[in-house]
């Protein structure tokens, strides 16, 4: 069972007070209630869940859980940065690059895909060896990759870079795990909705930073900038990020790893290429049909591993899945409108007949009410989700995103409009990424709380690499030659947003789908999450 500390005294326990030894030794190890002493052979028992001792132990070392949250926070927001910075300045980067449209998209597709496969893989390898030791390799690798974009000005140099970047996807589980051992229970559901509001954030703040960096520096300075954020959050997870107090040894499925990277790069490549290569060509089917082989393989070798990526088990939680359908079609929806609405507003109207003209700068602008309304309505989440439900907030979220995209693709033609659909767009996204996080950590055991939030943070990439990469296509397929540089039409933006309308409207049903949940009080709602764990599960 535990671990027995022996406090001498005598006297049946139904008639003897709690000893004052053990409420010192309790106030002093957050140690489970007197309920749990027993008296044996006229001597009193305190018995301490196998865990607590750590806890005990390190209580007083540990840091503060919101210095620690402090650190998660700037590592989070590095590498949401780096999701969006490249997007404003895509054709400036075709440009400087002397690359294509269809190449250029790589840039967003090759980060996002890397992101999906490194996420599970290191939030595991975290469980095995230490959440913080993996955090501080993920940010060096997140560094070198910045590095190595901020120097290069190759495109082919400059997408392997990215894909570097990518790596960086495996803070959001770290984060998540970590923020799981360290925080009171009563307040894991604002830190955890907090932080995955951060990643939406994160990346609108990229869309507004990006045009003055390149404006007045450089392009290069769009990695330098996240490169010393990342290298200052490393420094500062070394020095302040506590070591894993719950660890969950054993092997790494790689053959699970190694599936997941085969059908995840099978399917973006199809969706990506298919306008180019041909729908119907052997190339492209024979993709699809090893994305769905792929799939189906990877499955099945998760659910026969003891030690898997992803518990499918997990998975199949009610609140779980249909939380996750609701991430893939959020996640499509924020990287494709993060990828493709600049463009459309810099699209210069003397030229192509559509478009705001807008320069960097003012295209970034333009997506600043985006930013300020994920944030906002993201804060908010938490109390509206405690007054009216996650679920009704997930809801709401949905619908504001149909309704945002349905109004883009009448092809607004003036500076307000666009305005009003993106702070709208915003204000969706928040509530979702915020309110999602909230349905999760009800609906899964707290052993589980850092994995299922963990696959929610993966899911959401997935679904923004395939969003970003459908719609490239989508736009790719409408890019005439009668213009120079080549432009898109203005039905191939219209057409995004009509799919993106469709792909909201996946998520309102899903979201009618989440079932109503509500986390339960607790008396040990202060105790730090891992501690109450341990007791748990003792």
């Amino acid at each position: 069972m535990g671990n027995e500390i022996r406090i001498t005294g005598a006297g049946p326990a139904s008639h003897r007070p709690e000893p004052a030894e053990t409420a010192a030794l309790r106030s002093c190890t957050d140690a489970p209630p007197p309920s749990l002493l027993l008296c044996q052979n006229g001597g009193w028992f305190l018995l301490i869940p196998e865990g607590a001792e750590t806890h005990m132990a390190h209580k007083d070392t540990r840091p503060h859980y919101n210095l620690v949250f402090s650190v998660l926070l700037l590592g989070i927001g590095a590498f949401s940065l780096l999701q969006s910075l490249v997007v404003p300045v895509l054709p400036e980067l075709i440009r400087s690059l002397h690359t294509t449209q269809d190449t250029a998209t790589w840039l967003m597709t090759g980060y996002l895909l890397s992101a999906s496969v490194a996420t599970p893989i290191l939030g595991r390898i975290g469980d095995k060896v230490g959440k913080e030791r993996v955090l501080v390799f993920t940010l060096c690798v997140l560094a070198a990759g910045s590095i190595v974009a901020a120097l290069t000005d190759s495109a082919g140099i400059m997408i392997a870079a990215r894909v570097l970047q990518g790596v960086g996807g495996g803070v959001l589980p770290l984060a998540f795990g970590i923020i799981r051992d360290e925080f009171p229970v009563q307040k894991l559901h604002a830190a955890v909705g907090l932080a995955s509001a951060l990643v939406a954030v994160g990346g609108g703040l990229g869309l507004v930073l990006a045009g003055p960096i390149v404006e007045h520096l450089n392009y290069h300075w769009l990695f330098w900038i996240p490169m010393i954020m990342t290298a200052v959050t490393a420094i500062a997870a070394i020095a302040f990020v506590p070591a894993s107090p719950v660890r969950n040894p054993g092997p790494l499925n790689w053959l699970a790893a190694l599936l997941l990277s085969v059908w995840l790069v099978c399917l973006l490549l199809a969706v990506s290429k298919g306008t180019k290569w041909g729908w119907h060509s052997g190339s492209i089917l024979a993709l699809f049909g090893g994305a769905v082989l792929g799939l189906i393989a990877w499955i099945t070798a998760e659910m026969k591993s003891r030690t898997p990526l992803i518990d499918m088990r997990t998975m199949r939680i009610p609140a779980v899945w249909t939380t996750n359908v609701v991430a893939i079609a959020a996640g499509a929806c924020m990287f494709a409108t993060m990828t493709f609405l600049p463009q459309f507003i810099q699209t210069p109207r003397m030229l192509a007949g559509y478009g705001l003209s807008a320069s960097i700068t003012r295209s970034g602008l333009y997506m600043l009410p985006m930013a300020v309304s994920m944030f906002v309505l993201g804060v908010a989440a938490a109390p509206l989700a405690k007054q009216f439900g996650a679920k009704s907030v997930v809801l709401l979220g949905s619908v504001l995103m149909a309704v945002s995209f349905a109004g883009l693709a009448q092809r607004p033609d003036a500076a307000w409009q666009v305005c009003l659909a993106v702070t709208v767009i915003g204000a969706g996204l928040g509530l979702v990424f915020s309110a999602s996080s909230a349905v999760i950590v009800s609906a899964v055991p707290p052993a589980q709380t850092g994995a299922a939030t963990g696959i929610n943070a993966n899911i959401r990439t997935v679904g923004g690499a395939i969003g970003a990469a459908v719609s490239g296509s989508i736009l790719t397929s409408t890019v005439t030659a009668g213009h120079r540089p080549p432009l898109p039409t203005e039905a191939g933006y219209s057409h995004i947003f009509w799919f993106l309308t469709a792909v909201a409207m996946i998520a309102i049903a899903a979201s009618a789908l989440v079932p109503a949940t509500r986390a339960p009080r607790s008396a040990f709602d202060d105790e730090p999450s891992a501690a109450k764990y341990a007791r748990e599960s003792s």
